[in-house]
């Protein structure tokens, strides 16, 4: 015999002496919880390793890509997700070395963009999805700013919170990963494992936020202890050396702006000392009609801005995207 929660409660009731009909309208309103508060953590194996992704929302609506930055992974998104997931498709995966996903050994595995970017895309056809607007935030805007060069077709949209396209937002925080561009010795590469460090990581969450009482701690404890994974730090240290394949790509990414103009919303943390507010100005050279709202905040300017972001994201993804 199969017994229903719903069963249960309304047996309970007749033991009870309580009317079975509130018992099973009190059922009913227990069980309701919107859909769009589901995440599902799944895992497919793409280029021989598990990569993990977020995913909310439903298949038929227009997707919403997330590609998170350093030292983070899909968890930046926690929130994020069920805030758009009532009305959107919501992908939300972890590269290589990040989060859940495998990290092999960076001898065994080549720790690039471009290798990311492959990993992405091989990931979206997988799943199914063709057609996307892309969040960029750190890391996550050389992978989706490749993948629009690859397919500019598929993109709907782009979404930028402080992730840099310009030589503008490479100012002094970046000078010791420049010293590595230019002459990739031991000491140079050894001198960035400071990024890596427990002071850093929750430096970068924190710096420049209007109010630090709004940022989970438990952020930067999440990514400290995945950092701190054995051989985690040689796959960082190859991110660090590969970011100038990036830089090198600025020319083209700014001429995907000019040449195809997707409608753009940029949000950013003003105070970010990673990536300087310049980064954010100089994306309205190319892309005029690009949106830019300037934050109170810093480098993960979702974490303590969310409540003036999402909204920003809702009414720019209701003005860009078709209704499902």
């Amino acid at each position: 015999m199969r017994i229903t929660a719903v069963g249960n409660l309304v047996a309970g009731a007749i033991a009870l002496g309580v009317p079975v009909a509130a018992a099973a309208s009190s059922a009913r309103q227990v069980a309701a919880l919107p859909a769009h508060t589901i995440i599902h953590y799944r895992t497919a194996k793409i280029d021989g390793v598990d990569i993990f992704y977020r995913e909310a929302g439903p298949k038929d609506a227009p997707t919403v890509l997330l590609l998170h930055g350093f030292p983070s992974s899909s968890f930046q998104y926690r929130n994020l997700i069920p805030a758009l997931a009532d009305r959107y498709h919501v992908i939300a995966p972890d590269y290589p070395g990040f989060g859940h996903s495998s990290a092999p050994d960076h001898k065994m595995f080549a720790y690039t963009f471009a290798h990311f970017t492959d990993v992405t895309e091989a990931l979206l056809a997988r799943i199914g999805v063709s057609r996307y607007t892309i969040y960029l935030q750190d890391y996550g805007a050389p992978v989706g700013l490749r993948l629009a060069l690859r397919h500019p077709d598929r993109v709907t949209g782009l979404i930028v919170q402080n992730g840099n396209a310009y030589r503008d937002g490479i100012q002094d925080f970046w000078k010791p990963v420049e010293r590595l561009w230019a002459d990739p010795t031991p000491t140079n590469r050894n001198a960035l494992r400071k990024v890596l460090t427990p002071e850093m990581t929750r430096w970068q969450y924190l710096n420049g936020s209007k109010d630090p009482s709004r940022v989970d701690p438990d952020t930067w404890l999440h990514d400290q202890a995945l950092l701190d994974r054995p051989g985690n730090d040689e796959i960082q240290l190859d991110l660090f050396n590969d970011y100038r394949t990036n830089v090198s790509m600025y020319p083209e990414f700014q001429s995907y702006f000019r040449t195809r103009k997707p409608p753009t919303l940029i949000v950013w943390g003003e105070n970010d000392e990673i990536f300087p507010v310049a980064g954010a100005t100089a994306y309205l050279r190319d892309n005029p009609n690009a949106e830019l709202h300037l934050l109170q905040s810093g480098h993960f300017a979702l974490e303590d801005s969310a409540g003036e972001i999402i909204p920003l994201i809702r009414e720019f993804l209701g003005r860009t995207l078709p209704p499902r």
